[in-house]
Parts: structure tokens; sequence; C-alpha cells
């Protein structure tokens, strides 16, 4: 299905309550809902959010995952596979874009008449129900909303939120806070974002990326200009691009001074005016911000210190204290797969994984990697979509290329039918990753098992090996690390 416009869902909808089990604590009593591919990302957030504002919640995914530990904790027990008979009588199907029509559980609710959402429609009747900081970006949604959620805890107001990672602190990547605000990770991949009317509205940096949805840049910043209409206030890297799809009013955020080390990095901020537009370079505005704080981040890389200025931009619009916000993120800890240290190999090699599955996060991903000073850096990838894969394997290769060794697995299918892309596989990545090395080792390695005895041959002490993409790559980083 195809989500609707903004000006169709209305970020709200009219959720089916019982006459009289509704009240301000659970506002969904009454409602019942199933969602198919529950074990996703996002979807598994949704169940146990949707469970815990009082609706009966089913669902079901083709195969288990990580994800479904919180959802059965929530009270939910999911199926494992796709079947009519899954679907209760009654029950709202909440689908996301990887869902296909003929989904025999899509199939039997559209014969019963149901009531059919996209992902993006329950998230925006979520949102709807707080004070909302969606978060949005090519790079770097799942941390900076991460980020922004540990500083909201800090300050003590209890926030909700849905993210697509799980969040170390909490081990989970949804909860349903007492308080006023909820963050949201707003998904940019199928326009679903345009549901949401945030409050405040952050958006990290913008690449094309999903080439499927997009038929150019330009398509994709329109998009986007849209999203940030919808918002009362905007927060954007400070990027000229950004700003003009921004406008008037938006506060920018950058880290030209950022220190990098092995243990994280350090940087000057300095904190928005409270006013509309006091972000600007003015003396009334610099003198409304106040003076710089220092910024200590315990997570390595550049890319992760322009997420924490992003995040503690955010929160000063949302009022906290600017003092109590830097001091958040001097505990902060990676969401899962973000840069995540796995463990280390029986020959001493520590193993890190992460989401990476675009060029430019693999080539900070890669960079961070060096600022631990392992004694060398090696990388497996694996590409994610055949799409991605057709419009980018030159770009991958020149980022694995600063790996010491690079391995490179087939392309994880997702949602797309190898038949359609023939010719598309890993080996474009390996080629033009070899071809960009210099002379470094390079592996074309499709299957898990032969990168596991290939990098389990040549990993040595001090040699730091980090799996990259947005598959089920982590599987080797755990299998090495056991």
């Amino acid at each position: 299905m195809t989500p609707a416009g903004p000006e169709q869902s209305g970020g709200g909808g009219s959720p089916k309550q019982s006459s009289g089990g509704a009240g301000p604590e659970r506002p969904w009593a009454g409602r019942r809902l199933h969602l198919v591919g529950v074990g996703g990302a996002g979807m598994s957030g949704l169940a146990v959010v949707a469970a815990a504002l009082g609706a009966e919640v089913t669902g079901s995914d083709q195969a288990d995952s990580p994800y479904l530990e919180p959802v059965r904790a929530a009270g939910i027990s999911p199926v494992i596979g796709h079947a009519a008979a899954n679907v209760p009588e009654d029950a709202e199907v909440v689908v996301s874009t990887a869902i296909s029509e003929d989904n025999p559980e899509r199939v039997v609710a559209r014969e019963r008449g149901g009531r059919e959402l996209h992902r993006g429609e329950l998230l925006a009747e979520v949102a709807a129900l707080r004070r909302c900081i969606a978060v949005t970006g090519t790079h770097g949604k799942s941390t900076t909303a991460a980020m922004l959620v540990r500083v909201l805890r800090e300050a003590g107001l209890d926030p909700s939120y849905l993210v697509g990672a799980e969040l170390t602190e909490t081990g989970a990547n949804a909860g349903w806070g007492a308080g006023e605000w909820i963050v949201v990770e707003a998904d940019e991949s199928d326009r679903s974002l345009l549901h949401l009317r945030p409050e405040i509205a952050v958006v990290t940096n913008l690449e094309l990326d999903h080439h499927s949805t997009y038929s150019s840049r330009l398509d994709l910043e329109e998009t986007m200009r849209r999203f940030l209409s919808q918002a009362r206030r905007s927060v954007v890297w400070s990027t000229p691009g950004l700003r003009a799809l921004a406008g008037e009013g938006a506060v920018e955020f950058e880290v030209p001074d950022a220190t990098l080390h092995p243990d994280g990095s350090r940087f000057s901020w300095e904190p928005p005016a409270a006013g509309r537009g006091a972000g600007a370079d003015t003396a009334a505005g610099r003198e409304a911000r106040g003076a710089p704080l220092e910024v200590r981040l315990p997570v390595p890389g550049r890319h992760n210190a322009l997420n924490a200025a992003a995040a503690l931009a955010a929160a000063a619009l949302a009022g906290v204290e600017p003092e109590v916000a830097a001091a958040a993120l001097a505990g902060f800890r990676p969401a899962g797969r973000r840069f995540e240290r796995v463990g280390e190999t029986e020959s001493g090699a520590v193993v890190y994984d992460d989401y990476a599955h675009h060029p430019t996060e693999v080539a900070a991903t890669l960079a961070a990697a060096r600022t631990l000073g392992p004694r060398r850096v090696l990388a497996a990838f694996q590409p994610h979509l055949f799409s991605r894969t057709a419009a980018l394997w030159r770009e991958f290769g020149a980022a694995l290329a600063a790996a010491d060794v690079a391995v490179v697995l087939d392309v994880y299918r997702a949602r797309e039918d190898p038949a359609d892309w023939p010719g598309i596989d890993g080996r474009l990545v390996a080629a033009a990753t070899a071809d960009a090395a210099l002379g470094r080792p390079v592996a074309w390695l499709p299957g898990m098992e032969d990168a596991e005895r290939f990098l389990r041959d040549r990993l040595r002490p001090g040699d730091l090996l980090v799996t990259l993409g947005a598959g089920d790559v982590d599987r080797l980083a755990h299998r090495l690390a056991a």
C-alpha cells in the first residue's frame, strides 16, 4: 500500500474505542490492532506502545528476531509465519512498505472490509498524543534520537519514544513515559514521515539513499521540505542545502572544533536562544544563547559529535537546561548496532558491529574505528537492497577501500526480488573496492560461513574488525566474538 499523504491522514485517525473503558491512561482501550511484520525495528516498537495505550495487540512475522523480545515482554504473543488465521476479527491491520499486497493477512483483511493502516499512519496517531520531536535524515536518525531520549530522561522529563534501534540504557526501542514529550524516528525511506505533524523536526543530513522511492535528489528534497513545513520548529545541520529547505527561523548545528580521540570526542556547543529565529548569528542572538559549553561524548567519530549537537539543539528547544543536556551526553552509550562493541575473538581482535548501509556511513564508521588506534582495521560489509547496490556500488568500493582488509558478502535481499536485478550482487562492490584499495586485500565471499573462516584465520591481536550493513551481518560479528 502507498502511504497516504498528510492531507489524507492528518496525523490522527479514528481509533475504535470501547464505550467506557478508554481513559487518559489507556486511550486505546477496546481497540484491536494486528501488526504484520511485527518483528521489524519500527513495528515492534509500535506494538509495545499500542499495548501500553490499552490496545489489544497481535502480530506475526516470517521469522523470529531480537526485536520480538520486548514485544513478548509487553504481553504480546507474536506468531511466526503468515496466515489468514492469524488476523483476529475486527482487527485493524497495520503493515509496512515491506509487506506485499498478496500477503495472506492483508488479503483476508481486505475481504473482511476492515481498516488497513500503514505503519507511518499508526506512528502519527501515537505521536499526536504527545508533544512530538521527530528525527529524520539519511544518516544518524537512530543515534540522534537515542541521544535525545537520554537527555530528556536525565532532565527528569520521562519521554515516550519510538526509535529504530534498541537503547542501551532501557534495553528497548520503544517506551511510553509519563512526560509530555515523545521522540520518534521519522522514516524518509517511503515518505511515511509526511504523516507526522511534529512540534520540533530534526534533520541530521540528506543524501539520496532510497532509489526505489525517489526519482532524484530534487524529489527527496521536496519531500523533506514538506516535512519541515509541517513542524513548528526545526533543527538542521548547518549546510546550504538544509538551510534552504528549512527556511527562516531554523536552529542550525555544527561541530567545527570537534576533537576526536579513542574515548570519543570533545566539542563546544552554543545553546540556541529560546525565541524563534534567535539562532541567527547576530549580536542579540549570541547574547541570548549565552556562553558555549564543552560537551564530552564517549562514542567515537565526528559523525557522532554532529548527532550529539543535533540532539542538544532539539533538547534546548524542548526546554532542557543546556548544562543538564551537555552533562547527560557524557554518559551516553551507543544504541544497538551503532558501532556496538560485540567482544573479542579467540585471537584477541576486537569486534564491532554497525548498521552502516550507505557509503557515507561506511566511510564515517571506518574513520571512527581508526580513532581507537588499532593495529589494523578489517571490514566485513553486507550490501543491503539490490536497488541501492546498483546505484552506489562504486561509492561503496571507495568507502570500503579505507580498511586494511575488506570482505564483501552478497546482497541482503530484504524486500526486493533478486530476479528483478540481474547482474547486481556483492561482487560489484568487491571489484570496486579492489580497484580503490591500492593493493590491500579484498575478498568476495558471498556466504557467511566462508567469510567467518576467512576472517578467523586472519584476525590477530590488536586488530579491529567491524561488520557493516543493515541486514543480518551482525550474526557474523557475534559468531567471531563467541
